[in-house]
């Protein structure tokens, strides 16, 4: 595989082997495995930054493990950060902006993982890949692997939306819809494949798609004048995001391009809350929650395989995690929607009401900037929200 120069291989989180690139989950332990690198070996600036073009997240290309020029992409990243004065008065503090993903070529921020996913898939001389998704990662990986012309397999549950199952078969995917929840669509994906030689681009199966992600972190900080924010609310699932975004500001302040760590704070649905019990009962590891039932599929991942590794982001980042009711949530997307003109998805929406409830217990200071993630267009669940405002006789 064609590597970046500060690429070293793929490291256990778990036993901490080190892994050529094309490997997938640890070999030893069966353990998350995560690019590594040398990082006296970057001699990136923000002077050299600052000459390069604001227009794909491949822009930060030496901090990736594959060349730009070998990347599978459709320029994605790059995306705005939006000032939300009104809302940064109602919660009191110095600033709130949303950096909004729904701009990304399929409509969310898995174009982030599956652009350097796929590149990987393609390096490997893959002919089919596999996934089993909620929604959006179905949908971004069904694009990118027509992009680099790769057969693409998607396990969808039943209750996905209208648009993710459409763009699937619109960019030639195989898509399986399975009844029931994601758990489901995951028990069918790993049926297939013990019996198919499909290669993975699943979450953390895959090594690189919490790597496409931490691009956030780096467009953030750069969009802020190289200043991390005091705060980043993060709509969470499986939680790829909120690993890779910690991973990048630690990446950032190891080159010193930044001093501090942004607090990370992972904002989940009171119907599918793991992340939050597991963090307020003081655990290292989730309980799986037996009975899931929250409106917002994105997040209602209700046994996230990776909850040590973001529970421990979490605690180093100083950060926290909070829950919501779907009510909250929804409320919060058509609060943003009516005051500030942005289109937060149903899901997405989870980092809003997040945000509201942790200004209420204190935990942002009057002049803290604080970054919320809006993960996806709102366009994907747009029904969802009109029929929140239906039912309350709007």
């Amino acid at each position: 595989m064609e590597t970046t120069a500060a690429f070293v291989g793929l490291s256990c989180i778990d036993c901490g082997e080190r892994f050529d690139a094309d490997t997938q989950r640890c070999p030893e332990c069966g353990g998350i495995l995560d690019p590594a690198y040398d990082y006296e070996a970057i001699d990136l600036t923000r002077e050299e930054l600052d000459r390069r073009p604001f227009e794909t997240m491949w822009r930060y290309e030496e901090l990736l493990p594959f060349p730009r020029e070998s990347a599978i992409t459709m320029d994605e990243g790059a995306t705005p950060l939006v000032e939300c004065e009104k809302l940064a008065d109602e919660l009191g503090v110095g600033r709130v902006l949303v950096k909004d993903e729904g701009r990304n070529p399929t409509g969310s921020f898995k174009d982030r993982g599956q652009t350097v996913a796929m590149t990987a898939a393609a390096q490997s001389e893959a002919s089919d890949v596999a996934l089993a998704s909620a929604g959006n990662a179905g949908q971004a990986a069904a694009a990118y692997a027509g992009r680099a012309d790769i057969d693409s397999h998607v396990f969808l549950p039943s209750r996905a939306g209208f648009t993710n199952k459409a763009m699937v078969n619109v960019h030639g995917g195989d898509m399986t819809v399975v009844g029931g929840r994601i758990t489901d669509a995951g028990a069918a994906y790993a049926d297939a494949m013990a019996e198919e030689e499909w290669y993975s681009v699943g979450t953390f199966v895959t090594p690189y798609r919490h790597e496409g992600k931490k691009t956030m972190t780096y467009e953030v900080v750069e969009q802020l004048g190289w200043e991390a924010p005091d705060a980043v609310v993060y709509p969470t699932g499986g939680g790829v995001g909120l690993v890779g975004m910690h991973k990048a500001a630690k990446e950032l302040r190891e080159l010193g391009l930044i001093e501090e760590l942004p607090a990370m704070y992972a904002a989940q649905s009171t119907g599918c809350a793991p992340i939050v019990e597991a963090f307020e009962e003081d655990r290292d590891r989730h309980d799986p929650v037996e009975h899931p039932d929250t409106i917002c599929g994105g997040i209602e991942i209700p046994d996230p395989g990776a909850s040590p590794w973001i529970l421990e982001c979490l605690r180093e980042s100083g950060g926290g995690a909070v829950a919501t009711s779907d009510e909250e949530i929804l409320e919060s997307a058509i609060a943003v929607a009516k005051g500030g003109g942005l289109e937060m998805g149903a899901t997405c929406a989870a980092a809003a009401s997040g945000a509201w409830e942790l200004a209420e217990r204190g935990e942002f200071d009057s002049d803290s900037t604080v970054v919320l993630l809006n993960t996806a267009s709102a366009n994907k669940d747009s029904d969802v929200l009109r029929s929140h405002l239906m039912g309350k006789g709007i």
